[in-house]
């Protein structure tokens, strides 16, 4: 679970202090939620080329350099700080790429004397936005993304890609390179553990408050 407001600001003040453990036991507590915003942020098709996580460690290794430039106190302030750090990265990653297919195409020209119209679509801007994406926000989603990153791999990745995303199971069974029978019960397995651990941790946390509660 995430930690307590009091905590948390602690472990804020020992990481300016410079306690590099208090720094790193922090900045893990967001690193699922920002693997979800880089495979999202990536998109598909980088994807399968780049991956989210060297994204995700470039960000936190910018942000243990540069935590003297954090100037908040709380998580809304840590998340969106460590949020323009990660969406900078994404954007040298993709016009990276996109120098780097212009490039080619070019040799490709030169050699050949193709046409290369159109030949790099890529549109970073183009990703959409369904509701679940817009509501991936706060502690809830954070915890989520914790629970998700505990799911195998593909189930992990079938759940996010349907219920975050919006794909279609069609989409999905492409995707996979399975049939769409197959990709349903991924992704049915995948909600059934997902819900067991969530479920599980709401029992640890009203178990929790009764102990605190109890006189």
């Amino acid at each position: 679970m995430l930690q307590p407001d009091v905590e948390l600001a602690a472990l804020i003040r020992q990481a300016r202090e410079g306690d590099s453990a208090a720094l790193g036991k922090l900045l893990d507590q967001y690193r699922a939620y920002f693997q979800i915003l880089a495979a999202r942020g990536i998109g598909p098709r980088l994807g399968r080329r780049f991956n989210a996580s060297d994204v995700v460690q470039q960000t936190m290794l910018e942000a243990c350099r540069d935590f003297v430039q954090f100037l908040g106190s709380g998580e809304p302030e840590l998340v969106a700080w460590l949020e323009r750090i990660l969406q900078r990265n994404i954007a040298q990653l993709v016009r990276d790429h996109v120098a780097t297919q212009k490039r080619a195409v070019g040799r490709e020209q030169a050699c050949e004397g193709n046409d290369a119209s159109g030949a790099d679509r890529f549109d970073p801007a183009a990703q959409h936005s369904s509701p679940s994406q817009r509501a991936m926000r706060g502690e809830e989603a954070i915890h989520l993304a914790r629970v998700l990153a505990a799911l195998p791999e593909d189930q992990r990745e079938a759940v996010r890609l349907r219920h975050l995303e919006g794909w279609t199971l069609a989409e999905i069974s492409d995707y996979f390179k399975r049939s769409p029978a197959a990709t349903a019960g991924l992704i049915k397995r995948g909600m059934q553990k997902l819900r067991e651990k969530l479920g599980a941790d709401l029992k640890s946390l009203n178990d929790d408050k009764s102990k605190n509660t109890s006189p």
